[in-house]
């Protein structure tokens, strides 16, 4: 008579707690495969659920670090996916370690010698010892693995995917460019070997990586995919290290590799404080600051200084915003008289190009001649624009992409900060019950959308206007376009753009003004004589 297999029972676990973190590790595999951020939450909600980072794999989306072997000698028996490891006490926490350990029951005892801090860091010792009469080779790993592919916030300016700093370098693969080099390459989108470094999975906000423990310590590090089951549900990504050779490891002696787990919040002075106490080489890069790191990073470091004085970051944004305007005081006057200049001689400018309307080069020399006669370089207003560009782009990718602005609020009806402005027009701005921007983005106009679009559309009417007449039908546009455009970005993007504008206006109005003073003084005083 058949009789069924009796079931497995359900994996063991041992908690883990800090301050910062709580979740459980799986003793089936080695897995830490539940864990939750739990000073952040989904929402402002105050019951909103705690931020999750991993997730078992009988979950809708797994993700998860692991620390395991392979048999390099083909013989040695190495614990996988389904061993059942015996944990040395528990819960863990700082100050209280845990060890994992497995018999394979050949000669070789395999430990795990797990501690993990304050905040975010677990350090991991993978030890095997050799109790038998013959060597046995193996080669022990780490690795975070994603069992899914994480919705992603699909701007330009900010990347998401693997990124890690191997050999010195920072090297970032978005999903897709990863799918496509693994597919090339038998599932590895890259290999590399570091001394030191790191490699993992960056998000918006939260990272998961994988480091060796010591600065002078070299692993190799790959990005990898595969897909299992076929179609997007079975893509399958991961970050590995482990030693550029196998272990061997004498009758008698243990062999041991170390490594480290960080499973975070991407906090600026945290990654610092990681950075220069173990060595962590650039980890303050898995921020995504690019090219202008070496603007966007003290820039955001000014600003989160001016917000633990007000306490308010909007404020901070208000503030460091004026401070910027300053330092660009002399080059801004000079683009600002430039338009001024350029603005008072527009009637002539119309006037020579309705005169030769037929004879395009005559009409340019005579404006050439205009130009020189007034003594103004159309071209002067244009380059401390110019220079100014990388600085407030800058600026902005620092409130962008970093998470110190998440959930802030400022005043009135903005509660937060990195969310857009939930305020619409075309609902009347909440008189009418309904929701527009479920049908369609273009349907969502929020207040500092339009005030944001008022201060680009004066601070434009302010400027002399294009010599060519598409042009000029373009830049009428631009502020409607902007406004729609940007209608969805963070608030407090929107906040410093309408404040930079607003500025802009002050400063170039006061210009035109005194300009003109000046103007109708040299007048008066040609009259008297």
């Amino acid at each position: 008579e058949a009789t069924s297999a009796t079931p497995r029972p359900p994996a063991a676990r041992i908690d883990v707690r800090t301050p910062r973190v709580a979740g459980s590790l799986n003793l089936r595999g080695a897995r830490l495969d539940d864990l939750v951020f739990t000073t952040y939450r989904e929402t402002l909600e105050p019951n909103s659920p705690q931020v999750r980072l991993f997730a078992p794999r009988d979950g809708a989306q797994p993700y998860f670090g692991q620390w395991g072997w392979t048999a390099a000698d083909g013989r040695t028996a190495v614990p996988g996916n389904d061993t059942d490891w015996t944990a040395s006490g528990g819960p863990l926490a700082p100050g209280q370690p845990v060890t994992l350990s497995w018999d394979n029951g050949q000669g070789q005892v395999f430990e795990i010698a797990l501690s993990i801090d304050e905040q975010y860091m677990v350090s991991a010792e993978q030890r095997v010892r050799n109790t038998g009469a013959e060597p046995a080779t193996v080669l022990p790993w780490v690795r975070v693995r994603r069992e899914h592919t994480p919705h992603t916030a699909g701007f330009y300016i900010l990347h998401e995917g693997f990124t890690g700093v191997l050999g010195g370098r920072l090297r970032e693969v978005t999903y897709s460019d990863a799918k496509s080099e693994a597919a090339r390459r038998s599932g590895t989108a890259m290999e590399q070997e570091t001394t030191g470094g790191w490699a993992g999975f960056t998000d918006k906000y939260w990272l998961a990586a994988v480091m060796p423990a010591a600065a002078d310590q070299t692993l190799r590090a790959s990005y990898r995919h595969v897909n299992e089951g076929g179609g997007a549900m079975g893509d399958r990504w991961q970050v590995d290290m482990a030693p550029p050779a196998p272990i061997t490891v004498a009758p008698g002696a243990t062999g041991q590799m170390a490594t480290r787990l960080f499973a975070g919040a991407k906090e600026v002075h945290l990654l610092d404080d990681y950075m220069s106490r173990l060595g962590i080489t650039d980890f303050d890069k898995a921020i995504d600051f690019g090219w202008f790191y070496f603007l966007v990073k003290p820039f955001f470091l000014a600003l989160d200084w001016i917000f633990r004085l007000t306490g308010n970051f909007g404020v901070a944004i208000l503030i460091f915003t004026v401070l910027i305007k300053a330092a660009f005081f002399p080059l801004a006057n000079k683009a600002y008289h430039s338009m001024a200049r350029m603005k008072a001689l527009a009637p002539k400018m119309t006037e020579i190009k309705e005169r030769y309307k037929d004879d395009p080069p005559k009409a340019q020399s005579e404006m050439m001649a205009l130009y020189k006669s007034e003594k103004v370089n159309p071209a002067s207003g244009c380059l401390p624009i110019l220079i100014q560009i990388p600085v407030f782009f800058a600026l902005y990718k620092a409130l962008f992409v970093t998470i110190e602005m998440r959930h802030q609020p400022f005043f009135g009806w903005i509660h937060d900060l990195s969310a857009p402005d939930p305020t619409n027009l075309f609902n009347l701005f909440g008189l009418l019950p309904f929701d527009p921007a479920q049908w369609s983005n273009f349907l969502h106009m929020p207040a500092w959308a339009l005030i944001m679009g008022v201060t680009m559309f004066v601070q434009q009417r302010l400027n002399p206007p294009p010599p060519d007449p598409i042009q000029a039908k373009i830049f009428a546009w631009m502020p409607i376009i902007f406004t729609f455009m940007l209608a969805s970005f963070p608030a407090g993007l929107i906040i410093y753009w309408a404040w930079n504008n607003t500025l802009s206006v002050a400063q170039q109005y006061y210009i035109m003004r005194h300009d003109r003073a000046a103007a109708r003084g040299a007048k008066t005083a040609g009259k008297a004589k």
